[in-house]
């Protein structure tokens, strides 16, 4: 089992900057792809970034690229997404996923651990 904790979600203005950090533990060497997602009201829950663990690779949202970043801290088991330029159309409750697969990362059944999300509100 892995336990994935979220926090860094709160209100900002357009153009500002968040940073989300996700904890994991359990048995967190089991773990192949960490994912970052999103989910606004009344829409699917999408991908935004993730980090494959054994490659390092990482991959991004078209909507995101250039303003997100992730990045992990393998000593503390935790994935970050830093936030800049933030835009009214990132609001939602962000969730951390965790997978012990190589799937494909934007796919929310290719994930077996979810935290329990942290909301994001950007204001115009």
């Amino acid at each position: 089992q892995v336990q994935l904790v979220e926090s860094g979600g709160g209100s900002v203005q357009a153009g500002g900057s968040l940073r989300l950090s996700c904890e994991a533990s359990g048995n967190t060497y089991d773990i192949n792809l960490l994912g970052w997602f999103r989910q606004a009201p009344g829409k699917d829950r999408e991908g935004v970034a993730a980090i494959y663990t054994t490659t390092g690779a990482i991959y991004y949202a078209d909507s995101v690229k250039g303003r997100f970043t992730i990045s992990r801290d393998n000593a503390e088991n935790t994935v970050y997404l830093q936030m800049n330029s933030l835009k009214p159309e990132d609001t939602a409750m962000y969730y951390c996923a965790a997978s012990t697969s190589s799937g494909t990362w934007y796919s929310t059944y290719n994930y077996k651990y979810w935290g329990q999300g942290t909301q994001v509100t950007v204001s115009s």
